[in-house]
């Protein structure tokens, strides 16, 4: 039995599929890891092939592929000689065809033992019974001396997993990770851990995954939890990062518990948030090879806060934005285009849709028989604006934003084909009181690793005047919506917490208000499926985790309130 032991926590950011870049992060992770004197060195779940893999892992070849990818890290690992262990995740075959979620421990070069996911969960952004098997019996894997009590993910958070392993003689539970980042998730993970820990006797390392994957963002944060409550270690958010940390046991025989380190702390709230956003925007962008993003400046604070975004995540020269102003285009919202655009360093153009605006009227005038103005020919503004970008990202191969926040896209407050063409849209969880709010903490402060100005970019006017969609005049967006105060409260209800109208109302809202933003929410899902992904921050993202019928007679608001 050891008395002490090294285990080097690696927090990754892979990309699902590239299972080359994969591996060689792995093996750059354990070399950290032998550099730092480590016994043990723990990945992510599923780190050969990224989390989700999704369907990929129905594919026999990719499968296939993932055991070569293994079989190369153990090949490094045996040519070595000397080194750490390695636990690494993969998918892999079973009995009858069955594939599995596994965690692989290497040693040497040497598989000596796995741990096979047993709890799969099936809930929100997680369809894992759709392609994998749960596995069987927990069984504590032997490594280095120590009795090593291996979950993956889900299983962290049901009991009897780590009640079997501590039964069956661990030492030590170790979770693997892919947990997605929601608001304020830290404390809700620490008290699992609690739990767990509390239970058994037996202090938890959390390891978790890093960086963006297509909506959802990992945040990393990974820690280690000691039996009387307290948490030992704790690893940044929002970064790779490989972190060493020291096990020993109290008295022989007993379980061994972490040694106290220096402890980064993490960021909560909206600078969390900002951080989020800017990873999960990054790597998309990344990830899938473009050289760039571009979008349309309009003067108002969502597209100023999509553009600060950007800049932070890539850089001035990655980011170009075009104003596109019509007769109804105020002076002040092309002042503030301007200003925002200097501010944040980027290329910047003018591109007039009113030329496009008289051939559409003209085309169009026999068919519209003299019929008055109305929608229609805001829809067709808002088209021509979409055109244009993509025009611009078919010519220059840089990926459109769209910069729709959960608040309009919820009551279909946006243009199909129009405001919402793009290919990714980093503000779509994000509530519009949210976006000022966000919009604010930027400009007070520089979140780490971005590369944007140090000081405010968001010229104050952004925050102050009425939004508007600028496409008749006069126009804003309180002549179609509610406060953005209390639109956010009845879609909260609505969307995050499941209530009904009544209870809805049971907050202080007045019926006729609450029933228009149901009907608005519920008639706007088809507009939802046709929208560019985004990144998800809340328990119920549009598209992920929230999945309702376009075609959908039911409402619960009472028939009086309808009228």
């Amino acid at each position: 039995m050891t008395d002490r032991l090294a285990i080097a926590i690696a927090q990754l950011n892979p990309t699902v599929g590239d299972l080359d870049g994969n591996a060689e992060r792995i093996l750059a992770a354990w070399e950290t890891g032998a550099r730092l004197g480590a016994d043990l060195v723990v990945t992510p779940e599923l780190s050969i092939c990224g989390y989700p893999p999704e369907d990929l892992v129905l594919k026999r070849a990719f499968r296939r592929a993932c055991r070569q990818a293994l079989e190369r890290i153990a090949a490094r690992l045996e040519a070595a000689g000397e080194g750490p262990a390695l636990a690494v995740g993969l998918p892999l075959e079973g009995e009858a065809g069955a594939i599995h979620n596994v965690c692989v421990v290497l040693d040497r070069g040497e598989i000596i033992g796995r741990a096979t996911k047993r709890e799969l969960p099936n809930y929100g952004v997680f369809d894992e019974k759709r392609v994998f098997t749960p596995g069987d019996a927990a069984v504590p894997i032997r490594v280095r001396g120590v009795s090593l009590g291996l979950m993956i993910c889900e299983d962290m958070w049901f009991p009897h997993v780590a009640a079997e392993l501590a039964t069956a003689g661990a030492d030590l539970l170790v979770a693997v990770n892919g947990s997605p980042f929601e608001i304020d998730k830290h404390a809700e993970r620490v008290e699992v851990v609690r739990r767990r820990t509390a239970e058994t006797g037996l202090a938890l390392a959390f390891v978790n995954q890093v960086g963006g994957q297509d909506e959802l963002l990992f945040d990393g944060a990974s820690f280690i939890g000691n039996p009387d409550g307290g948490v030992a270690r704790r690893l940044p958010a929002f970064v790779e990062h490989v972190a060493i940390s020291r096990w020993r046991r109290a008295d022989a025989g007993a379980a061994l518990f972490c040694e106290e380190a220096a402890d980064p702390g993490w960021e909560e709230g909206t600078p969390a948030i900002y951080r989020a956003l800017m990873l999960g925007l990054r790597d998309y962008v990344e990830k899938n090879g473009f050289p760039g993003v571009l979008l349309g400046l309009s003067g108002g604070i969502d597209s100023a806060l999509t553009a600060t975004l950007a800049v932070d995540a890539l850089g001035a020269e990655r980011v170009w934005t075009v104003m596109m102003p019509s007769p109804y285009t105020s002076r002040e919202s092309l002042e503030d285009a301007a200003a925002l655009a200097e501010r944040l360093g980027v290329r910047h153009e003018t591109v007039s849709i009113e030329g496009g605006m008289q051939a559409a009227d003209a085309a169009l005038r026999p068919l519209f028989d003299d019929l008055p103005p109305d929608e229609t020919e805001e829809n067709i503004q808002a088209r021509l604006r979409g055109l244009y970008l993509m025009a611009l990202s078919n010519k220059f191969g840089r990926m459109v934003l769209s910069c729709g926040n959960k608040s309009e896209i919820s009551v279909g407050y946006a243009t199909l084909y129009g405001d919402m063409v793009g290919g990714f849209t980093p503000l779509k969880d994000v509530y519009k009181t949210l976006v000022y709010k966000l919009a604010r903490w930027r400009n007070e402060g520089h979140p780490q690793g971005a590369l944007g100005p140090a000081t405010a970019p968001v010229p104050e006017r952004f925050l102050t005047k009425a939004p508007s969609a600028e496409l008749r005049p006069g126009q804003t967006d309180q002549d179609t919506l509610p406060p953005y105060e209390v639109l956010d409260d009845i879609l909260h209800g609505f969307v995050e917490e499941a209530l009904g109208f009544d209870d809805i109302v049971a907050r202080g809202h007045d019926p006729a208000t609450v029933a228009r933003v149901e009907r608005m929410l519920y008639a706007s899902e088809y507009k939802r499926r046709q929208a560019a992904p985004g990144i998800k921050i809340t328990r119920k993202s549009f598209t992920r985790d929230r999945r309702y019928p376009i075609t959908n007679a039911f409402l619960s608001a009472r028939e009086g309130a309808l009228r």
